[in-house]
């Protein structure tokens, strides 16, 4: 048996959960959570665990050499460094609009990776 220990961020509250795993990665029992939410994410972060990437992209003829970016909606985990080799080799041009999609379905995960602020 696996024991993990998380910290549920799905609100305020930061409870503490406790979470046994089988040997073949099967949730046995969740404690702790202090709301239906958080059984919820306790489930999701032991056996999918999920991430929103953010980081930034080359831009071209703009006022500034980056843009700040971020995925629009999460990632899976195992997959965040793999999505960083991609983002490395984009870039894209001035004028960049907030919101604006700066890469479509990366990876084919569905997700795409939109502008955080407008440049010109």
């Amino acid at each position: 048996m696996i024991s993990k220990n998380i910290i549920c961020t799905v609100c305020p509250l930061g409870c503490g959960i406790d979470v046994s795993l089988s040997d073949k990665n099967e949730i046995l029992e969740i404690r702790g959570q202090g709301c239906k939410r958080g059984l919820s994410y306790a489930q999701a972060e032991c056996l999918a665990p999920a991430r929103v990437l953010t980081t930034t992209v080359k831009v071209e003829g703009g006022g500034s050499r980056l843009v700040p970016v971020k995925s629009d909606g999460p990632l899976p985990k195992d997959l965040l460094l793999d999505c960083m080799e991609v983002i490395d080799n984009v870039s894209v041009k001035a004028p960049v609009k907030i919101g604006d999609i700066v890469f479509r379905n990366i990876l084919d995960t569905g997700i795409n990776i939109v502008a955080t602020k407008s440049l010109n």
